[in-house]
């Protein structure tokens, strides 16, 4: 990753939402396109998986079509609204509701935060874009209004469930970075975890040995165990949380 991020809503607005709603002309004569926006986006997506935002260009993608570059720009102005197209389509929802869960709103929000965690892993690049002024196209609108379809139900006032549903979402977006930045410092180091961590026991069982750290010398050998799974549990007690203020609502309390 790098420390510089791409921000979403930076290009033509107005464009990149007629963009998104396809409601801008077409041309009624003349031959038939051999690219399409479709496949622009599709192939612009592949490039950023492949090798991440830094290696997206208009040149790059150009060449992964077999085309000159002036040829995108009769398609998307530029990077700026391609980015957007592209947000757009990978987050597009699913279309089969067992994939919100069963139909209660606590599995609906767990299935949600499962569903953004994977999300992040098969596109680790979204993590470099900051979407704080996201362009509502028709995936982002469609997936707020499936959540929205499910936890209605919890009896909160509408502010509250959208902050439902961002303290998910923020919360798996820590959980994805972590992940990720454990992925990339193996990979620029060469070290796995497990070598990382076993060049610290040599002074670790010192410093443990010392009596200055009485609490987390006692600490069970599986305490930072990788079994644990850390995100699951943080998930949980989100959800707890919420559950208790559904119930207090529904009590009157």
């Amino acid at each position: 990753m790098t420390s510089s991020a791409e921000t979403s809503g930076s290009g033509d607005i107005a464009r990149t939402l007629e963009l998104l709603w396809d409601t801008g002309k077409r041309p009624s004569r003349g031959p038939k396109p051999t690219l399409t926006l479709d496949r622009i986006v599709e192939t612009a997506v592949q490039v950023a998986d492949a090798d991440g935002l830094e290696a997206l260009s208009m040149r790059r993608i150009a060449t992964e079509l077999g085309t000159g570059t002036m040829s995108l720009y009769r398609y998307v102005p530029g990077k700026g609204e391609l980015l957007d197209l592209m947000l757009d389509r990978v987050q597009r929802p699913s279309e089969n509701p067992a994939d919100l869960g069963d139909g209660g709103w606590r599995s609906a929000l767990e299935a949600l935060g499962r569903a953004t965690l994977a999300l992040y892993r098969r596109h680790p690049w979204l993590l470099q874009v900051n979407q704080s002024r996201p362009i509502l196209g028709p995936s982002a609108l469609d997936g707020m209004e499936k959540i929205l379809s499910r936890i209605k139900p919890m009896g909160l006032t509408d502010p509250e469930l959208v902050s439902a549903i961002i303290m998910v979402d923020g919360y798996v977006v820590g959980a994805a970075r972590t992940q990720l930045y454990q992925q990339e410092v193996e990979r620029r180091t060469g070290l796995t975890d497990a070598e990382f961590w076993q060049a610290q026991v040599p002074m670790l069982e010192k410093v443990m040995a010392s009596g200055r750290y009485p609490l987390l010398a006692g600490l069970s050998e599986d305490a930072f165990g990788s079994d644990f799974d850390h995100f699951e549990f943080g998930l949980q007690r989100i959800l707890d949380g919420l559950e208790v203020l559904v119930s207090q609502r529904g009590s009157g309390d």
